[in-house]
């Protein structure tokens, strides 16, 4: 198969997808990587399955709808991530200002006047306070008292704003659907958020040099959307802990990454995770990141189907002749299933 570049498996490494690193739950996957993308919840759970040992779709929703552990929300690059509970007023006060200035102009353009959305803003919170959590649709539906459409962009961004204000957040799923609940209620601030200001960007540069080095600071601008300027001030106030290369980390590891897979988008290049002639397999266009297949780091195929029990689809970019391959894509595929049909594992469950 393709060469393993040591840069490249070093990066796999510290994103707990190569040299056998796996986590035992979701919140150790998540202290691990920060976060991952989560435009598509379920992709994003994938995302935690590929880091994890023995995790299940179950375990997912437990820690997001019961532990309140994780927490789904916008937050670096202004796009949705799953990141730990209890970073999410931290990451919220930094990322918030910066992506509510970037939305006026798009708000603008959707005729959504500066009154209309703070009047949005305190109907959705009212709402949520009145009867609970509430799906995007339903939000959207009160919001068409203020004559907001009930098709397109608009209801969305006004959500979205009002959880870049900090009154809402992403709550508990039901019936397979979203919804969001007041941040008060839902995470409780148990006292001021635990970074601020420029010390805020260099912990968040600290974590981002952990899980996805080695890399550099354009890396972290590209991965947070902060200004390149304030990630290279932060990037040298913090110290390197990723390995310094891949040498030493075993090698032969398949991995099944889901769809918009963060180890694909958190770096400003990417000619360390798939092969030049095939990114395109990869990147079709459209701001579509298909699942990839990835043997110590490096992408040697796409999958798709594989989800709730159902056997994936794998199509290898080469001809399949490596028995390290074959039998990591059918150990993963396995575990796909499993992750889908097994039960949530309690603290106490025995393994």
């Amino acid at each position: 198969m393709e060469r393993r570049d040591v840069q490249t498996v070093a990066r796999a490494y510290a994103q707990g997808i190569a040299g056998g690193a796996r986590e035992k739950d979701v919140g150790g996957a998540l202290a691990r990587v920060q976060a991952v993308q989560a435009q598509d919840a379920e992709a994003a759970a994938l995302g935690l399955r590929a880091r994890t040992e023995g995790l299940t779709a179950a375990d997912v929703t437990h820690a997001t709808d019961v532990a309140r552990t994780a927490v789904r929300g916008w937050f670096m690059r202004g796009t949705l991530q799953l990141i730990p509970a209890a970073d999410a007023r931290w990451l919220l006060d930094l990322f918030g200002p910066v992506h509510l200035a970037l939305a006026t102009r798009r708000l603008r353009e959707l005729d959504l006047a500066e009154d209309l959305c703070t009047r949005a803003s305190t109907l959705i919170a009212r709402a949520i306070a009145d009867e609970g959590p509430l799906t995007r649709a339903e939000l959207t539906a009160r919001l068409g008292t203020l004559g907001v459409p009930p098709k397109g962009q608009p209801a969305i961004h006004l959500i979205r704003r009002t959880a870049l204000e900090g009154a809402i957040c992403h709550g508990p799923t039901r019936d397979g659907e979203a919804t969001f609940a007041l941040l008060d209620d839902w995470l409780p601030a148990d006292g001021p958020p635990a970074h601020t200001g420029d010390a805020a960007v260099t912990e968040l540069a600290r974590r981002y040099r952990r899980a996805h080095g080695p890399s550099d600071a354009a890396d972290f601008a590209q991965w947070s959307g902060l200004r390149i300027t304030a990630c290279r001030k932060a990037w040298q106030a913090t110290e390197d802990s990723a390995p310094e290369s891949g040498e030493e980390i075993p090698t032969g590891d398949v991995r099944l990454l889901p769809a918009f897979d963060n180890y694909l988008v958190g770096y400003r290049r990417r000619d360390l995770s798939v092969p030049a002639e095939h990114e395109r397999r990869v990147w079709p266009g459209g701001g579509i990141i298909r699942a990839t297949v990835t043997l110590d780091g490096w992408a040697i195929g796409t999958w798709s189907g594989g989800r709730h029990g159902a056997e994936p689809v794998v199509e290898l970019f080469d001809a399949a002749d490596d028995p390290v391959v074959t039998e990591g894509v059918a150990r993963e595929g396995a575990d796909l299933q499993r992750f889908y049909t097994a039960s949530h594992k309690s603290p106490t469950a025995k393994p």
